[in-house]
């Protein structure tokens, strides 16, 4: 008889991408998913697996490419974010199609953080996409989404890993699944490099994006270690308001974790890539399969 599993999956960005390995290895080790809750890219990649559409999705991610990632950055400058999304939704669109949260095969939930309101927004009906993209709304770079009198901005602002909302039938694991955790990353896959004229052009598209923010993405941030000054490393703004974002997710998610106590804690390294780093879709799902297999092995629960 297969385990029932409650899958609770954790904001990330393309680091929430290791969700879809974790989901891989924990149906391949023959345990049943009976209800999914996620933040931001944790409540994309669980919304594909509520509905069905997973496996096309993970095909799709395996062929983006740091190009592909460029096609989509829809610029909305001055708007509250860089980036409209509506190139990267109307993707995601052809994958949920109209679908509602309450007719799922899998009960879902989802977060988003309202700015007006200053509440934490549950999404666990209503329309799926929309719950998605506001879920996924990165303060600053993605446009917020309104909707009924609220701002809605990524959920991972005030809910990174949504334990609490996990619709949880008596006898389910509760497993839950953190991306941005504070553990070493030893890489899983050869490193690939990109064709030349890839990395000339996108090179050039970076810099014609540096030049329009007006030298703010331009910043430099000097570490210190042991009091001596490292090599300067260069941030730009992404770097900041990303980094800033995770510091704050994996310390809420640990506290999380700590107060709701999962059955099974799954993780992997915060240090894998950066938030907008979506064209390593194969190391990341083979790196969570890797830490999900760990972690089953770990629980020593068997069935």
């Amino acid at each position: 008889m297969k385990q029932n599993i409650a899958l609770v999956l954790s904001s990330g960005g393309a680091r929430g991408i290791a969700h879809i390995g974790v989901i891989e290895e924990l149906l391949d080790s023959g345990y049943n998913i009976t209800s999914i809750s996620g933040t931001s890219m944790g409540a994309l990649v669980g919304a594909m697996q509520a509905k069905g559409t997973l496996p096309e999705f993970k095909e799709w991610l395996l062929s983006v490419t740091k190009m592909d990632m460029l096609k989509f950055m829809d610029l909305a400058v001055g708007y509250g974010g860089l980036i409209k999304g509506e190139k990267i939704m109307k993707v995601v669109g052809e994958y949920i199609g109209d679908m509602n949260i309450e007719n799922l095969p899998i009960p879902f939930s989802c977060v988003a953080a309202d700015l007006e309101g200053h509440r934490e927004v549950v999404f666990d009906a209503g329309n799926l996409l929309l719950a998605i993209r506001a879920s996924c709304s990165i303060p600053t770079v993605f446009l917020p989404v309104y909707h009924k009198n609220m701002r809605l901005v990524d959920g991972g602002v005030l809910n990174p890993l949504p334990l609490d909302l996990i619709k949880r039938n008596p006898g389910d694991v509760l497993v839950a699944v953190n991306v941005n955790a504070n553990i070493p990353y030893e890489p899983v896959l050869p490193e690939k490099k990109l064709l030349k004229e890839q990395e000339i052009h996108y090179s050039k598209m970076r810099a014609a994006l540096n030049e329009k923010w007006s030298g703010l993405i331009d910043l430099y941030v000097e570490k210190y270690r042991k009091g001596r000054p490292a090599k300067p490393k260069p941030y730009n703004l992404f770097d900041v308001i990303s980094d800033s974002i995770i510091l704050a997710q994996n310390k809420a998610a640990s506290l999380y974790i700590d107060k709701y106590n999962p059955d099974i804690v799954i993780e992997t390294s915060v240090d894998i890539c950066s938030t907008f780093d979506f064209y390593k879709s194969e190391e990341l799902i083979e790196a969570g399969r890797i830490a999900c297999r760990k972690a089953l092995e770990k629980a020593e629960i068997t069935h």
